[in-house]
């Protein structure tokens, strides 16, 4: 009886989960709506949304209009009702991230915070996110947690980030960095992070892998809602994969990675750093940097060709490049295409939605999965 009665607690969790999830996702609609296109019953429906409109997750808001007969009522979610924040740690900046139940983003700010592991180094990350929420005037009982990238291999059984070149630190434990914030935690990889704002509210990005290209390349597979983290959370660290045996030498210590080629610092490291500069001098034309990125998307049009081969999936470009990659997303799809063994016309490279915030949104989106899953 005890384990029919936990089963039942389970599938009514899970239908109301269902049902939250698709009012976010289309705005506003009705009972008969959500019956008809979920495929569940009308008293089913109506029960569920009488009790999320008691708990404060969805309200009625008028009446749509008459398709014959009676009018239904309007539903809508209450996307503020619940809040995240989110923060990306690089080597020199910060980002802040505010975001509603359905990830809409309420406030974005980026500050320059060289990273240090100490002490004040994190009570200044404190400090500065509650000054960024008090200039976002958010209420504080409405945060349900803080989501943390870090540029690393994050370790979810053991609670460790095991290893950051970026930040120069090895097995630094959750807690050592949580216990400086005043609200609960989790922690993400910056490109698991990425890929999970640019897939979790998408209505076409079911399976994709997403390339972070940063000051480091990492990368993430993103399936159905969910991200694929590998038997050492190591999964998508295309940027140790090998381009050219016995290359240039990578930051590790081998030959030939593709970070060696694809790091955004290839393509900053003549402008002072700058990579928004490299993006407008290549914008006017100017022929040395247009040699640059011939070469840059020679090697990524091979990265790009050696994924699709393994994942069978579409790939986005994401981080620093990526974000500055959609005007120049043909030729690189052509540089792609010709390497493509099976010269199918349906192109698999994208760039990406979201830019430089996308690793803060994605840590906070998580937080909010967390929160939305047990509603």
């Amino acid at each position: 009886m005890g384990i029919k009665q936990a089963t039942n607690m389970e599938v009514k969790k899970n239908n109301r989960n269902r049902v939250f999830r698709y009012i976010c996702k289309h705005g506003t609609v009705s009972n008969p709506d959500i019956s008809y296109s979920m495929k569940m019953s009308l008293p089913t429906v109506t029960q569920i949304t009488k009790e999320l409109i008691e708990k404060g997750f969805i309200a009625e808001s008028g009446e749509l209009d008459s398709t014959g007969g009676r009018r239904a009522k309007a539903l809508t979610a209450v996307v503020n009702v619940r809040q995240a924040v989110g923060v990306d740690i690089t080597k020199n900046h910060v980002s802040f991230v505010l975001t509603n139940l359905t990830g809409g983003i309420l406030k974005y700010l980026r500050i320059v915070l060289p990273y240090t592991n100490e002490e004040a180094y994190y009570q200044k990350v404190n400090e500065e996110m509650e000054k960024f929420l008090d200039e976002s005037n958010a209420d504080r009982n409405k945060i349900l947690g803080i989501g943390i990238s870090f540029p690393g291999i994050v370790d979810l059984e053991r609670k460790l980030i095991t290893y950051s070149h970026a930040l120069g630190v090895r097995m630094l434990p959750f807690g050592s960095v949580s216990r400086f914030f005043h609200y609960p935690c989790i922690f993400l990889n910056d490109a698991n992070a990425g890929a999970y704002a640019e897939g979790m509210y998408s209505d076409e990005k079911e399976r994709f892998f997403y390339i972070s290209l940063s000051n480091t390349v990492g990368g993430a597979v993103f399936d159905h809602d969910r991200l694929i983290q590998g038997d050492h959370f190591r999964t998508g660290e295309v940027g140790h994969m090998t381009v050219i045996p016995d290359g240039k030498r990578c930051y590790c210590g081998k030959k030939g990675c593709l970070d060696a080629y694809c790091s955004a610092l290839n393509l900053s490291e003549l402008v002072d750093g700058k990579l928004e500069r490299f993006f407008e001098l290549l914008e006017k034309k100017d022929p040395k940097m247009e040699s640059l990125w011939d070469s840059y998307t020679n090697f990524l049009a091979v990265a790009l060709n050696n994924i699709h081969m393994v994942l069978d999936c579409n790939i986005i470009l994401g981080g620093y490049v990526g974000s500055y990659a959609e005007p120049y997303m043909s030729d690189i799809w052509r540089k792609a295409s010709e390497r493509d063994t099976f010269a199918d016309d349906e192109r698999f490279v994208e760039s990406c939605r979201y830019g430089i915030g996308a690793a803060a949104l994605g840590a906070a989106l998580e937080v909010i999965e967390n929160f939305v899953k047990e509603i």
